[in-house]
């Protein structure tokens, strides 16, 4: 309007700004990813042969190919993903290659890094199908039941065949294995978020009330106990205790974040601790790995030589603070296990403590952006899977982490995407995609809203 002529404006709001898709950023990253691969590749071969390995070429391209099919993928299908999650899978997965390739040269009669990189092929595919194939991640509640189903069926197949190492978590026929439980870890996941978020108000506030904790009715309870009980029954009996305690980890970490209420926590930590020194007491095969524990160098004094444990503490220890550079260590001699288990020792010796607080910086991104991805979601199953996928990532990195230091009894898991195991490198590739898919649908709500 007018005013002794001078004209005022209403004040207009101010246009919302969408958010930034960031591909570029995520090839820039996927780039410098693949470049640190394959100079750890080539440094490797420089410190045992004097020269670049013949292969480094060969490997770059096959690395640098799938990091870019993925990268199209989630250019084309999940444009507004979080640009980080991507390059931490492919610069961890390319360590691990190299972490292997690196043992491998000592034991040349058992290779092992060729075979993981038919695997790692494998696992980027399974991402890109999950990436172009899954275009809503609330679908997969549809499928809730189907899942647990096919969980408790793979849990259960080990125990038809023979024990390996003490333990029956592997499915062995004609030289091919797989480890069936890595993949039972994602479909209890989306039972879990799929069962909680439906009964998310009946959990919280439904039921007695003991003490500080809302204990909810058994009708809504009983079910997802009976699952989780049934699961973790069959790897006991299996002898597979890392698996166990990630799933018990994994429901009581749901349970606490479907409900808001601490007081899960507590009883999750004292069941937890119950159990442990149960089945520390009962089961021998537990019981000499907490042995091993307590006292990790009562072999040493008995002058049969340093165990496993012992060789792992002596590698962290030779690594000091810059490690003694790729190919130079001599973690091999922990034995079996040191391309799997025991394989973030190598990391410790030859990276040092530097390099393996690069590693655990990047572990610890990736479980950041997927909790991040989940407080971002507006739909109770969206946010309970993205919370619980990362945290199988945190409690596996946790477990593992915590046995090979020392910290607490091993387990007898597989770190992931470095480790030496199909099966694992496979079913991390799966939670990347999803974890990818959630962010996707996270920053996507809000430029839909913006655009309305």
């Amino acid at each position: 309007m007018t005013n002794a002529g001078t004209t005022v404006t209403a004040d207009l709001p101010t246009p919302a700004v969408r958010l930034p898709r960031r591909r570029g950023i995520e090839l820039t990253l996927i780039v410098v990813a693949v470049l640190l691969s394959v100079y750890g590749y080539c440094a490797v071969g420089l410190a045992k042969n004097g020269t670049v390995p013949p292969g480094a070429a060969g490997y770059g391209a096959g690395l640098g190919v799938l990091a870019l099919l993925a990268h199209i993928a989630v250019r084309l299908r999940a444009p507004y993903a979080d640009p980080l999650l991507l390059p931490i899978g492919v610069l961890l997965n390319g360590l691990g290659l190299v972490l292997i390739y690196r043992l491998d040269l000592e034991t040349p009669g058992d290779r092992a890094a060729p075979t993981q990189l038919v695997w790692s092929t494998l696992g980027v595919t399974l991402f890109i199908v999950v990436v172009v194939a899954l275009r809503d991640h609330r679908v997969l509640q549809r499928y809730a039941y189907v899942c647990v189903a096919a969980a408790l069926v793979l849990l259960t197949l080990p125990v038809l065949f023979p024990a390996v190492n003490g333990a029956r978590i592997w499915i062995r026929i004609a030289g091919f294995s797989i480890q069936p439980g890595e993949f039972a870890k994602v479909l209890l996941a989306v039972f879990f978020a799929a069962y909680l978020a439906a009964n998310r108000n009946a959990l919280a506030y439904a039921g007695r009330r003991v003490w500080r904790l809302q204990l909810p009715t058994g009708r809504v309870l009983g079910p997802i106990v009976a699952i989780w009980l049934l699961s973790v029954g069959v790897l006991v009996m299996e002898r597979d205790l890392g698996t166990s305690l990630l799933f018990f980890g994994l429901f009581v970490t749901l349970l606490y974040v479907a409900t808001g209420r601490t007081g899960w926590i507590a009883v999750g930590l004292l069941l937890a601790a119950l159990g442990a020194v149960a089945v520390g007491r009962l089961e021998p095969h537990v019981h000499s790995r907490v042995q091993d524990w307590l006292h990790p160098f009562a072999s040493i004094d008995a002058g049969q030589g340093p165990n496993q444990l012992a060789q792992s503490l002596f590698a962290f220890a030779a690594g000091g603070m810059l490690g003694t550079g790729l190919g130079l260590g001599h973690s091999i001699l922990i034995g079996f296990a040191a391309k799997s288990d025991f394989i973030l020792a190598t990391a410790g010796e030859e990276l040092g403590l530097a390099g393996l607080s690069a590693i655990f910086i990047l572990y610890g991104l990736l479980v950041e952006r997927g909790y991040r991805a989940g407080l971002a979601l507006r739909d109770p199953f969206g946010r309970l899977l993205a919370v619980g996928l990362a945290s199988i990532v945190a409690l596996q990195v946790f477990v593992i982490a915590g046995g090979v230091t020392g910290l607490i009894p091993l387990t007898g898991m597989a770190m992931p995407f470095l480790a030496q195991g199909g099966s694992s490198v496979v079913t991390n590739w799966a939670i990347v995609a999803l974890l990818i898919r959630l962010s996707d649908s996270s920053r996507r709500q809000y430029d839909i809203e913006v655009a309305a």
